[in-house]
């Protein structure tokens, strides 16, 4: 089977500050790949050069993403390629609607008209199994919503838009208990054989929820060590510390 995702030598600056060093990273069709390290190692780099964020200059390598070259490639493009990414910070979107705003951007991406009442019923099945109140479709976008409920709203998105490679970038960050079972139990929801799930994390909890098929290191702009489920274990056995000499 041919790689969904392949990151081939990547290095990224920042404002001229170089932070990803030389990243290879291969993700195929029904994958769950884990990058965790601490703050300021370059996981948000990594994740936001993948969706094609301009702020972040590709000084070297590739990204082929579904047997293309999308290295120069716009956002949008990417989006409708089949890559999705949830952000760490959602921003909320004053005047438009998280009904509107996900229909619009089904539509964007597929190139059809997406009917209004088959939409309403998928969407108000999906805020069920999210646990996610369905009058908030008519609320504007993480407009008064809390960290838990704008988490909520990027899986919502991410369920619905149906991407080939979805890009959790510490969408664990900041919730309770039941927020991240809510959470990660949509992320298995939507994962199969097909799709492919990148998890930005410096955490567990969330994993506690998920098989993760690889897990990687990422130290120093490197990722200095990869396994499978069971590195995650090492890693709170030993902290991060132990890989820094690594990068």
């Amino acid at each position: 089977m041919a790689e969904l995702l392949q990151v081939k030598d990547l290095e990224v600056s920042v404002e001229g500050k170089k932070i990803l060093k030389g990243i290879n990273l291969t993700i195929n069709p029904g994958e769950i790949h884990v990058v965790m390290g601490t703050n300021g190692a370059g996981k948000s780099t990594l994740a936001n050069a993948i969706m094609g964020n301009p702020i972040y200059t590709v000084d070297k390598g590739s990204i082929v993403f579904d047997g293309n070259d999308i290295t120069e490639d716009a956002v949008n493009d990417r989006a409708k390629a089949g890559i999705f990414m949830s952000f760490q910070h959602p921003i909320s979107v004053p005047g438009i609607t998280v009904e509107n705003f996900i229909r619009t951007a089904k539509s964007t991406i597929t190139g059809e008209n997406v009917r209004a009442l088959a939409f309403k019923k998928e969407l108000k099945a999906k805020m069920d199994e999210l646990s996610f109140d369905a009058a908030y479709a008519q609320r504007y976008v993480n407009e008064g919503f809390s960290g838990g409920e704008r988490k909520k709203n990027e899986i919502l998105q991410m369920s619905i838009l149906d991407p080939k490679l979805a890009i959790l970038d510490e969408t664990d960050s900041g919730l309770d208990v039941d927020a991240v079972r809510i959470v990660s139990e949509g992320v298995n929801r939507f994962h199969n054989e097909k799709n492919s799930v990148l998890i930005i994390t410096h955490h567990n909890q969330i994993l506690q929820k998920l098989n993760p098929t690889f897990v990687h290191v990422l130290i120093n702009g490197k990722i200095v060590k990869t396994g499978d489920a069971s590195l995650v274990k090492e890693i709170e056995e030993k902290g991060y510390d132990a890989y820094k000499e690594l990068a």
